[in-house]
């Protein structure tokens, strides 16, 4: 009962008060854009509401009075972080508000729901109306699959009754057939709903890119597509993703598949450490004493662990090809991104050891371990998204919406100080890091390990 009051009590002081503008000035800050790599020393950034009203050197702008002051020394102002492949466990208040936590305490302001259901319309429009704490909303409707639909026919139906509910985008999940895909696709196209998630076995790769599916998530269908010609892994281990097709690949291939993704307009979401994880030789008792397992049940962190016991304990896995397998997703990952093909920040949380939030910086170090620079990877998840999704969120510059991490390093200059939060702006309301530590400090459960 305790706890429930504080989440409530929470929640009403995020409400802002009606008709009252609210002032916030960053002062001798350094800002970090996103727009440029480029780090903007000494500056004022004035959020008036939820909008960056004015940014200009320290010694040029002055404080509006009655400004509620934070003090930006030696500290670094950036956009905050989307993750672009979220789900949204819960509508319930206080499970939802634990998500919300987890996610805006880490600098999560924007999250793309891939599993969603009808009560997640209102929830969208709550949170963007900032009548819920919590981050940004973009979700999908439930998904479209082999078990969701049967035949062509029941496909288009399925699209058009999402694009009338106001579902943002159509998850696609595996099992379509190739006419169920194609219908899928071309029905979201005419009605200009996205369409993204898994590629279908059936479908392929280069169906996904002809029909211009708008992500693919996981690098979904990659490495079959890198098989030899005749050989389609059908009735063959592929294990998680197809990494035990590893050995097989033919990977001086993957430049022309990544030069065809960016030609295509598709953009990927990798989700790296969520593959990694499972599948990598890093200890589960080391996966258990992660400091953030101690917002995760004991029992929900065995079933993770016995996850990933069952995928290493497989008679076909081999550690070998696993190696082989993140070695070549890293590199899929960098060509990707050399070719110009779009890349959005995700990791799939809350997913398998992936806590929601703290994933997300994990799967920055290891953007940043295939070969992106630190400002190429953050780029990810903030100026790419807003391309993405044509919002004005992702960068700092007058006009745009006051979604705000403030930091106390330079994360240009190490991915990690991306982490070292000092605080955290959501659509304009200052949380500091005392107030989001005391709403973490609530969620906090017995250790998992």
């Amino acid at each position: 009962m305790i706890r429930a009051v504080i989440v409530l009590l929470c929640i009403h002081v995020f409400l802002p008060a009606a008709a009252e503008a609210r002032v916030t000035v960053f002062v001798n800050v350094n800002v970090v854009p996103m727009s440029s790599e480029v780090i903007l020393e000494q500056r004022t950034v004035v959020v008036e509401n939820d909008k960056i009203i004015r940014i200009g050197r320290v010694d040029s702008v002055p404080v509006p009075k009655g400004a509620f002051v934070v003090d930006g020394t030696d500290r670094f102002l950036m956009p905050g972080l989307a993750e672009m492949h979220a789900h949204v466990t819960s509508t319930a208040p206080q499970q939802f508000d634990r998500l919300a936590t987890l996610f805006v305490a880490n600098g999560v302001t924007t999250i793309r729901g891939m599993l969603g259901r009808p009560e997640h319309l209102l929830l969208r429009d709550q949170l963007a109306d900032g009548e819920i704490f919590g981050p940004r909303l973009i979700t999908s409707g439930p998904s479209v699959n082999g078990r969701s639909v049967s035949g062509a026919v029941d496909a288009s139906r399925f699209v058009r009754a999402q694009h009338a509910a106001g579902y943002d985008f159509v998850k696609i999940h595996p099992g379509l057939t190739a006419d169920e895909f194609a219908t899928v696709a071309s029905t979201a196209n005419e009605l200009g709903i996205p369409f993204a998630g898994h590629v279908p076995v059936a479908a392929g790769v280069g169906a996904a890119l002809t029909h211009r599916m708008a992500t693919i998530d996981h690098l979904d269908g990659y490495f079959l597509t890198l098989l030899p010609a005749g050989n389609g892994g059908d009735g063959e281990f592929g294990g998680f993703f197809d990494v035990m097709l590893a050995a097989d690949l033919e990977a001086d291939r993957i430049p022309a598949i990544a030069a065809a993704t960016a030609a295509a307009g598709t953009w990927n979401v990798a989700t790296e450490v969520l593959v990694e994880q499972i599948i990598d030789a890093t200890p589960t008792a080391e996966l258990r004493q992660r400091p953030e397992m101690r917002f995760i049940s004991r029992s929900v962190v065995d079933d993770w662990v016995a996850t990933k016991e069952r995928q290493l304990a497989d008679r076909d896995f081999s550690p070998e090809t696993a190696a082989l397998a993140i070695e070549l997703r890293r590199r899929l990952i960098l060509q990707l991104h050399q070719a110009g093909a779009g890349l959005l920040l995700g990791s799939d949380a809350p997913q398998v050891f992936n806590v929601p939030g703290y994933s997300l910086h994990r799967e920055l170090k290891v953007l940043v371990a295939a070969g992106l620079t630190p400002y190429e990877a953050l780029r990810t998840g903030t100026v790419a998204v807003a391309e993405f999704l044509d919002a004005d969120t992702g960068v700092v510059a007058t006009g745009r919406a006051a979604d705000l991490v403030l930091l106390n390093a330079n994360p240009l200059m190490d991915i990690s100080n991306s982490n070292r939060i000092h605080g955290v702006m959501l659509r304009g309301h200052w949380l500091p890091a005392s107030e989001l530590e005391a709403r973490l400090k609530t969620y906090e459960v017995a250790s998992g390990g």
